[in-house]
């Protein structure tokens, strides 16, 4: 039982300094949720690759550049502002088959299967 009203008071004030440190941390785990956020929205503006893409571009020795990396974005991004859902991007060493609405390369090949090669199921084409 509280035998005066100055304990109730001091008691009442006691907890207030955990709420303003409660107030802190949630500030900064949004901060953090934020800085999340962000690297995750960067993340999906960028291309994937399947894992059949990527055996396909080792096996055939494809290499991927940043340069061309930022190639392949730069029109997986104009593709899918026209409404293009899956796209062959052809570059001048290889070609690469893209699913725009997954934002993924499905496969890859050479300027010599290139040739011989009939690209179906594709409703853009896009030169890089």
């Amino acid at each position: 039982m509280i035998e005066n009203l100055n304990d109730l008071k001091l008691r009442q004030l006691q907890v207030n300094p955990v709420q303003t440190n409660t107030k802190t941390a949630v500030q900064k785990k949004d901060a953090t949720f934020g800085q999340m956020l962000q690297k995750k929205m960067e993340q999906v503006q960028s291309l994937q690759f399947s894992k059949h893409s990527k055996e396909r571009m080792e096996q055939r020795g494809i290499e991927m550049t940043p340069d061309l990396l930022q190639q392949m974005n730069t029109a997986a991004n104009h593709a899918r502002s026209k409404g293009a859902k899956d796209v062959v991007m052809i570059g001048p060493q290889a070609a690469f088959i893209v699913s725009i609405p997954n934002n993924t390369v499905i496969t890859a090949m050479n300027g010599n299967e290139m040739k011989n090669n009939i690209f179906t199921k594709i409703d853009s084409a896009v030169l890089l």
